[in-house]
């Protein structure tokens, strides 16, 4: 049925159609066109990375990652074991082992003191997630990744607009992904973004995203024809995606205001019940300024959620749980190991919901309703 209140609603600025309409008046649809190269410079502009490329998903970047790290059958990669599935998969694709390490119960991020004693001789890649936009710990990360010689890819998916120690995420990594998905900040219904920042890395960056060809060198009239170089696939946005996110780009700082006051009237709202122990609202520690990506709860059993979620549900408010242990998954035991316990990835995925929370949610009383109603449920 549909809700009075879903758990999502996509903003659009106004602008966006009519951006694709500029693109089709362009004669240029397809990838790297105006709108492509225009988002490419504002993602530059935004990270400090010195290339970005736009890329048809987060998961397209991840994989993009994978290749550009020259993952071996074999090599292992350390990732946490509450994160979206494709920020393993695209690794495991290449033949990785992911051994699985606990996430910190503060801010549901890589616990950075349990990188070290799972590093290997086969150790060739640490993928650090920013959970709900609030950075991981990166300046313990990046040491220990310098430390030992192994690649850092930051999956950013949720981070963009969000910043640790005054510095945008993504910015700290050989390489990082975004995501522009429905449910994300700015959006495009689906899409994303690789950050390169180890400058070796962008010409074979542009090789895999073209296929395999150096295609993007035949357009900058460095060589007269193209051909098939290396290992690749088809990673380009058309432009009718690129016009969509542009739209959503000259907005970015309004969109993020907004998301944010609406974050932190929720917390506010629900710091008594805090108090009386009946749930933990989000940490953000002093260095990390986040981008409002998620408000969720951390309630106190997988019964009080499924019961709370079901409750909500009758009141037409749409709240939904997240991620499931992947290393306790069919594919997870099938590929990966982990090499300690990881108690608080079971206890997070069993208590964790979240709440709606999307521009609009603000106005006619739609947030207030919310609130009124998680108070009622939990209080």
């Amino acid at each position: 049925m549909s809700l009075r209140i879903p758990f999502n609603k996509p903003y659009m600025t106004g602008k966006e159609l009519y951006y694709i309409a500029k693109a089709h008046a362009s004669l240029h649809l397809s990838g790297d066109g105006s709108f492509t190269k225009a988002c490419n410079e504002w993602l530059q502009t935004l990270s400090g990375s010195p290339t970005v490329l736009l890329t048809h998903s987060c998961t397209a970047a991840l994989e993009m990652s994978a290749l550009l790290c020259d993952i071996k059958p074999g090599d292992e990669v350390i990732v946490p074991s509450f994160t979206f599935v494709t920020t393993v998969s695209s690794f495991v694709m290449r033949g990785a082992v992911p051994v699985f390490v606990e996430i910190r119960p503060d801010t549901l991020n890589m616990d950075e003191k349990q990188i070290e004693k799972s590093i290997t001789k086969k150790t060739k890649a640490i993928v650090p997630v920013h959970y709900a936009g609030v950075g991981c710990n990166m300046s313990a990360i990046m040491k220990i990744a310098r430390a030992h010689g192994l690649r850092v890819v930051e999956d950013n998916a949720q981070g963009v607009m969000s910043k640790y120690k005054g510095k945008p995420l993504g910015s700290f990594g050989d390489l990082a992904a975004v995501s522009f998905h429905e449910t994300k900040n700015i959006i495009s219904g689906e899409g994303g973004a690789i950050y390169i920042n180890d400058p070796s890395l962008k010409e074979k960056a542009e090789i895999i995203r073209e296929k395999g060809t150096n295609r993007a060198r035949f357009f900058r009239g460095q060589v007269d024809k193209y051909t098939w170089e290396d290992l690749g696939s088809s990673y380009l946005p058309s432009e009718i995606i690129a016009a969509f996110l542009y739209a959503q780009m000259e907005e970015a700082e309004k969109i993020t205001a907004t998301r944010l006051k609406i974050w932190h009237r929720y917390h506010e709202a629900f710091a008594d019940l805090e108090k009386k122990g009946k749930l933990r609202r989000p940490i953000v520690p002093k260095e990390c300024k986040h981008n409002a990506h998620m408000y969720y709860l951390l309630l106190n059993s997988l019964k009080q959620r499924t019961k709370f979620i079901a409750k909500m549900r009758e009141k037409e408010i749409g709240c939904v749980f997240h991620y499931l242990p992947l290393h306790d998954s069919p594919a997870g035991r099938k590929f990966g190991r982990f090499d300690q316990d990881l108690p608080i990835t079971k206890k997070v995925s069993d208590t964790l919901v979240r709440l709606p929370l999307w521009v609009g949610l603000e106005k006619d009383g739609e947030q207030d309703y919310v609130i009124e109603n998680v108070l009622k449920i939990l209080g």
